[in-house]
């Protein structure tokens, strides 16, 4: 669902970068990073800066497709703290989705590999709803279970931003080959009602029925109503140019190529944006499907 992929340009955050930051990441206290792309395993350095970050304490996920879990199985099971596999569907539907022939047979593979190396390293699955997936949710579920995933969560497909590496926000053809009519909508509140007590499922039932919520906004069924969220004053999202964005769907607030990482959090931009920012009117966040929300 992203565009990261199309484009030819060929960078990488440095370990460099990295150490830059480190003083900064330490002031402000850093908990959690989360490794996303493009590939994460495509990296040249990534297991560099996976020390450099939990030699400090701080945990590291990376979010990947899961097709090169096995060429990097032992790495990731002793420098990574967890991983997030995109999962779209039961194997025929993943595969279909991805373009990959035996895409999910791979994954499969690959969480093998890693557990024979670390059997309790947690693998979680993150899946995309979207019209090419919508009847399958349950037998999503299923696969993530059968191949020895630990957990799946689901979140709807964006149709409208420009995050991701999108130039533009996608075309109406374009947002009609993901988005659900309303017959199904039907079937996506089925496949909802039956996840809703599915321990396996992380998602609250809040987060699930606000799929089908997305969806039916999008048609004009209701109003986009923004998720509970504090995303921009809990965590940042740092690009490879040094961009400093409140989250992967509003602009970047600053940058770190010419300042460390709390300078940029805590320099007038920044600071303004999240005072001004009112989650609940703002059309960015009215219409986002990736909330965060840490918190009581």
């Amino acid at each position: 669902m992203c565009d990261i992929w199309k484009t030819d340009e060929h960078r990488e955050f440095t370990v460099v970068q990295l150490e830059s930051q480190m003083e900064a990441i330490e002031r402000l206290q850093v908990r959690w990073v989360v490794f996303t792309g493009g590939e994460p395993l495509m990296h040249s350095n990534l297991f560099a800066l996976t020390q450099l970050l939990r030699a400090r304490g701080v945990r590291v996920t990376i979010l990947s497709t899961g097709l090169l879990f096995e060429r990097f199985a032992r790495e990731i099971a002793e420098h990574l703290d967890d991983a997030i596999v995109s999962l779209d569907g039961p194997p025929e539907i993943h595969d279909r989705i991805r373009r990959v022939p035996g895409g999910f047979a791979r994954i499969s593979e690959g969480v093998r590999a890693i557990h024979a190396h670390r059997p309790e390293f947690q693998i979680g699955a993150r899946c995309t709803v979207q019209k090419a997936n919508h009847a399958a949710l349950v037998d999503t579920v299923c696969a993530a279970r059968r191949i020895g995933l630990s957990s799946v969560s689901f979140l709807a497909a964006d149709l409208t931003s420009t995050a991701f590496n999108r130039e533009q926000p996608w075309n109406v053809p374009r947002q009609t080959e993901i988005a659900l009519t309303l017959d199904e909508l039907a079937v996506l509140e089925q496949q909802i009602d039956k996840l809703v007590d599915d321990s396996f499922v992380i998602d609250r039932p809040q987060h699930l029925h606000r799929i089908v919520q997305h969806f039916r906004a999008h048609l004009g069924l209701q109003s986009f109503e923004a998720p509970r969220c504090n995303a921009p004053w809990v965590s940042a999202v740092m690009g490879i140019d040094g961009s400093v964005r409140p989250c992967f769907f509003h602009p970047p607030v600053g940058s770190t190529s010419s300042q460390v990482l709390d300078e940029t959090l805590n320099a007038a931009p920044a600071r303004d944006f999240r005072a001004s920012l009112d989650v609940a009117s703002n059309h960015v966040c009215q219409r986002c499907v990736c909330s965060l929300y840490l918190g009581d």
